[in-house]
C-alpha cells in the first residue's frame, strides 16, 4: 500500500510538472499584442473591406486606463511626430458600407477643355470597387472616409512616418466639392482619433462656392469656437509670443488682394486680426506675380501645394531658394509642398504631360532634398490620400482586374511611410542647426 503511494504521488507530480512546462511553452509562443510591430520593415494590418461592422463613435465614452497605457506603450517604439512636416489629408471617400453608395471612388473622366481634342479620350465614370479613379489601388481598398478603423490605419499609417500634422481638406457646413458630400460633420471623430495618437489637425479651407471675405470671417470663427479647444487642434507660437491657429487657404488668388486685405490687414476695419479670431493664413503661390498679391493681402505665409516639379512657379523646385529670400525679406512664412510623383490620367485622360514618375522614391527624396534646401519654416506634403492625383504617400497594393494599375513594387506598401520618417527626422536636425 506504502509503494501504491509513492508511485501515485510520483506520478501526480510528474503529471502537475509536465502541465507546468506545456503552460509556460505555450505562453512564450503568444505574439505580443502590438498595433504597429517593429520599425524595421513594419506592415499594417490591413483592414478589410467587408469583414467588420461600423463602429460606433467613441468619442465620449468613459477612459479605458489599460489600453490608453498600450498604445502609449506601442507609440514609444515609433519616433516622436514632426509637427513642423504637414500632409494633404482627404476625407471626401464613401462607400455602400458606410454612406450608402461609392463617393470620389467614381470620380467622372474630366474631357479636355478643347472638345476636339477631347473627343480622342474616354469619358464616364469608374465603377468601384474594381475600377476606381485612380492610377494606384489603396491598400484598405475602397474605403469610407467615416470608417473608425480606416481612421485609425490612417493615423498609424502616420505615426509611422513620423507626420505631426494633418492639413484637411474643408468645406463648411452643408457645402461640397463638385464630386462629393459634405464632410465637416467628420472632423471631430477625425480629431479625436487623431488626438489618440498624438496628432494635430489644421484647416486646408477649399474654394467653396461664393467664397469672399466676409464668408471667410465668418467661416474661420465657426471653425474656432467648434473645434479651437480641442486638444487635437493645431496652433503655433509666432515670433511675437501669440498662440494661433494655421490655416491653408487653396486657390487663394481667386479673391483679389483688396478682397483679401479687408479680412488680413489689420488697418481695415472689419479685419479679423487682432479679434479672438486672428489667426496664420498661408496662401497659394502658384504665379511668381501672387508673390505681391499675397503680401498686399495681408497673408502671412505661402505654400506650393502641386507636386508637380515644373507645373507653376511655386511648384518648381529651383525657385524655391529664391521664394524663400522673398518671404525673408517680407516677414512671410514659407512652406514649400514636396510629392512623391503624379500621375491623374484615371480622371484626366489626356493630361500625360504633369505625369512624374515616381522612380523608386527617388522623385519623393530629390523634393524632400530640394526643400531642406531652401531652409523652410515647414514643409507639406502632398499628399498623404489625393488618390485622383496619384500623390498619396498612404499605403498602395498591387492589383489584378480590367483596370490596370500601377503599384509601389518592388518596394513594399510601406515605402513612402518610411521615406517620409527618414526625411522627418534630417529635417528635425537642419532645424536645430538653423537656430543655434
Amino acid at each position: 500500500m506504502a509503494r501504491f503511494r509513492r508511485k501515485f504521488c510520483i506520478t501526480l507530480i510528474t503529471l502537475v510538472l509536465l502541465v507546468l512546462i506545456v503552460t509556460v511553452v505555450l505562453k512564450s509562443l503568444t505574439p505580443e499584442d502590438s498595433a504597429f510591430g517593429s520599425l524595421d520593415g513594419v506592415e499594417l494590418k490591413q483592414v478589410q473591406r467587408d469583414d467588420h461592422k461600423p463602429e460606433q463613435n467613441k468619442m465620449n465614452d468613459s477612459p479605458q486606463p489599460g489600453k490608453d497605457a498600450q498604445l502609449e506603450a506601442t507609440l514609444r517604439k515609433f519616433p516622436p511626430p514632426n509637427y513642423y512636416v504637414h500632409v494633404f489629408y482627404y476625407t471626401w471617400y464613401g462607400n455602400p458600407k458606410f454612406d450608402g453608395k461609392y463617393i470620389h471612388w467614381d470620380h467622372p473622366q474630366l474631357p479636355h477643355w478643347d472638345s476636339k481634342v477631347a473627343q480622342g479620350y474616354p469619358q464616364g465614370r469608374h465603377i468601384p470597387p474594381d475600377d476606381i479613379g485612380a492610377n494606384f489601388y489603396p491598400s484598405l481598398g475602397a474605403y469610407s472616409s467615416k470608417d473608425p478603423s480606416v481612421i485609425e490605419a490612417h493615423m498609424q499609417q502616420l505615426r509611422i512616418a513620423a507626420i505631426g500634422v494633418i492639413a484637411v481638406s474643408w468645406y463648411p457646413p452643408n457645402m461640397k466639392d463638385d464630386n462629393g458630400d459634405p464632410t465637416d460633420a467628420l472632423v471631430p471623430l477625425l480629431m479625436e482619433v487623431a488626438h489618440k495618437y498624438h496628432i494635430k489637425v489644421i484647416f486646408h479651407i477649399e474654394p467653396y462656392k461664393g467664397r469672399d471675405e466676409v464668408n471667410m470671417f465668418t467661416n474661420v470663427k465657426y471653425i474656432i469656437n467648434k473645434y479651437g479647444e480641442h486638444p487635437a487642434f493645431f496652433k503655433y507660437r509666432t515670433n511675437t509670443g501669440k498662440l494661433l491657429p494655421l490655416f491653408y487657404v487653396y486657390d487663394s488668388y481667386l479673391m483679389n488682394s483688396e478682397q483679401w486685405a479687408k479680412l488680413l490687414k489689420h488697418t481695415e476695419s472689419n479685419s479679423i486680426r487682432d479679434t479672438p479670431y486672428d489667426a496664420i493664413f498661408i496662401a497659394l503661390l502658384v504665379e511668381e506675380k501672387h508673390k505681391r498679391d499675397i503680401l498686399t493681402a495681408g497673408f502671412d505665409g505661402l505654400y506650393t501645394y502641386f507636386a508637380t516639379n515644373g507645373f507653376s512657379y511655386g511648384s518648381t523646385q529651383k525657385n524655391w531658394d529664391s521664394i524663400k529670400a522673398f518671404c525673408e525679406d517680407n516677414n512671410l512664412i514659407f512652406i514649400p509642398s514636396v510629392g512623391p510623383g503624379y500621375i491623374d490620367t484615371s480622371i484626366r485622360p489626356w493630361n500625360f504631360q504633369n505625369t512624374r514618375n515616381r522612380i523608386n522614391g527617388k522623385y519623393y527624396e530629390t523634393s524632400l532634398s530640394a526643400a531642406l534646401q531652401a531652409r523652410p519654416d515647414f514643409i507639406s506634403i502632398t499628399s498623404f490620400n489625393e488618390w485622383h492625383e496619384g500623390t498619396q504617400i498612404e499605403m498602395a497594393t498591387p492589383k489584378t482586374s480590367l483596370t490596370v494599375y500601377l503599384d509601389y513594387l518592388p518596394n513594399k506598401p510601406a515605402i513612402y511611410l518610411e521615406i517620409t520618417r527618414k526625411w522627418a527626422a534630417i529635417f528635425g536636425g537642419e532645424r536645430r542647426k538653423w537656430q543655434e
